[in-house]
């Protein structure tokens, strides 16, 4: 877990934390964070300090909504050769998933990049290629910069892409629980740097600082974010000097605002949220899935999809709960028979929870 050297700054920031005698609730958005906070124990650390930390809604396989998955199920019995991430193969919509699909015949591929979708769609070309974009800031640049690129025209993206400011103001405004601070995702932020979280701190007076992904990282977040609380501050601070900038990348952010266009979105557990999807602009609708196949895609556009039965991930997204507290973790849902997103994405809380539990 530390070294010696590690280990003895992790001791001291503890006990700063404790000497503060603080109870206070932070919220991070990133799967990376809370892998780090259950593999290494710093949970159950920082609860010694009076600090709970819960995971807000910062897996991308797991906010992308019922109906977005039951899209691409159709356009794959409706004949189009889909590709995508792995977790998102396994994620269960209403009736199926894409890994049932694929057992029963459908051409659904797992992918590493959007780039290996290109070239299926370069060495195919009687075949229509549909590639499943998910993520937030992280990775849209890069579906961006593919369709800047010109790809062949078989091949188009069903766009999933979010991006992570307007949920937070979400939850906020939602107001269902206290949040103290947000440790923001390190990911994320050395794309759109600081100034998009600026505003939560200036209009809700909520502490904020931006942390990488090792132990002390986290540790030293929790610290900063304590000293503001502390200090009656709230503002924006940067942990993750090393790779972070306060201007982001800003040729990052050119390419994906060249390519999208922000629209209002719906977010798993979530209702729709203002300006929060990536969606193709009109000028690049030749590589939009939803346009191109709007046809094929007519037969669920007045349905409505929520939630499998019993499932409470959208809680666990907003930090409600814990995935420990869903009746369903554990037994009905596992990694093998996982009933909601939240216990597929290796970024998903439950997957996590899962993981480290039956080490412990």
């Amino acid at each position: 877990m530390f070294s010696l050297q590690d280990k003895q700054l992790a001791d001291e920031i503890v006990s700063q934390i404790k000497k503060d005698n603080v109870h206070l609730r932070f919220m991070h958005v990133c799967g990376t964070h809370q892998d780090t906070l259950i593999k290494n124990g710093l949970d159950s650390v920082l609860r010694t300090c009076g600090i709970t930390i819960g995971q807000g809604p910062g897996c991308p396989v797991c906010v992308t909504t019922p109906r977005e998955i039951e899209e691409i199920l159709l356009l794959a019995r409706k004949g189009k050769t889909v590709a995508t991430f792995g977790d998102m193969i396994r994620v269960p919509g209403d009736t199926s998933s894409l890994q049932q699909l694929k057992a029963d015949g459908c051409d659904v591929r797992t992918v590493y990049s959007i780039d290996d979708a290109v070239r299926i769609a370069e060495k195919n070309p009687a075949k229509d290629i549909v590639f499943m974009a998910i993520g937030f800031e992280t990775t849209a640049p890069t579906t961006a910069s593919t369709v800047l690129r010109d790809p062949p025209l078989n091949f188009s993206v069903l766009s999933c892409h979010r991006v992570i400011p307007p949920a937070l103001h979400a939850l906020l405004e939602m107001g269902e629980m206290r949040i103290d601070g947000f440790i923001e995702p390190g990911h994320v932020s050395t794309i759109i740097g600081l100034k998009p979280f600026e505003s939560l701190s200036s209009r809700y007076h909520v502490a904020q600082v931006v942390a990488g992904f090792e132990p002390l990282d986290l540790l030293m977040a929790v610290w900063m974010l304590v000293r503001q609380v502390k200090a009656g501050d709230a503002r924006v601070e940067n942990e993750y000097t090393r790779a972070v900038r306060p201007e982001g990348n800003v040729k990052a952010q050119q390419v994906m605002n060249k390519v999208f266009t922000c629209k209002d979105m719906k977010w798993r557990g979530f209702p729709v949220l203002p300006k929060s999807g990536l969606l193709l602009r009109n000028k690049y609708e030749a590589y939009n899935a939803r346009k191109k196949y709007e046809d094929d895609l007519l037969e669920i556009k007045d349905k409505e999809f929520s939630d499998p039965v019993g499932c409470l991930c959208g809680e666990v997204l907003r930090g409600l709960i814990s995935s420990k507290e869903c009746p369903l973790f554990g037994g009905e849902c596992t990694p093998d028979s996982p009933v909601g997103p939240c216990m597929v994405s290796v970024e998903g809380s439950c997957t996590i929870e899962y993981r480290y539990a039956k080490k412990k």
